[in-house]
């Protein structure tokens, strides 16, 4: 893990706490590590203003929402159109995560989708882009963990 030396073991318990649950009072946060109100401003000020804390958000569950089919799709492209294949892969409303990587594909895609056939027809959809030279759908069985914090 690499280390910042920014970052001390009250600043990542104060992340761990909020990961767990961000809605924490500044109050509570005092009391869970002894520290005061003013110490834990200060501090989570701190890690927004340098970026370490980029945003306070919610996780859902995709199934609750309707969504029973979930894809991590490598894309490949031709890297003369790498940026307008990205363009139009992000203006796709059932596409939740786009990533440009080093790995076996240019692109990893996390598509959400109401069942397989529609699925299915995002595959399609994605294959047919100009640019895209072949997609490796890996649909989810199960998530065995889920943790995106520290």
């Amino acid at each position: 893990m690499s280390e910042n030396k920014n970052i001390d073991e009250r600043d990542r318990k104060i992340l761990e706490e909020l990961c767990r649950n961000s809605r924490i009072s500044y109050s509570e946060l005092a009391k869970k590590l002894g520290i005061s109100d003013v110490a834990i401003i200060k501090r989570i000020r701190k890690l927004e203003e340098t970026g370490v804390i980029k945003k306070y958000t919610i996780v859902v569950d995709p199934s609750k929402l309707g969504y029973k089919s979930i894809s991590f799709t490598g894309i490949n492209v031709d890297p003369q159109k790498l940026f307008n294949v990205i363009e139009e892969l992000k203006g796709m409303d059932e596409i939740k995560y786009l990533a440009l990587t080093s790995g076996d594909h240019h692109l990893i895609a996390v598509i959400w989708c109401s069942d397989q056939d529609e699925l299915r027809e995002i595959h399609r959809r994605i294959s047919m882009i100009d640019g895209v030279e072949r997609i490796y759908p890996s649909i989810l069985i199960n998530k065995l963990k889920g943790d995106l914090c520290i």
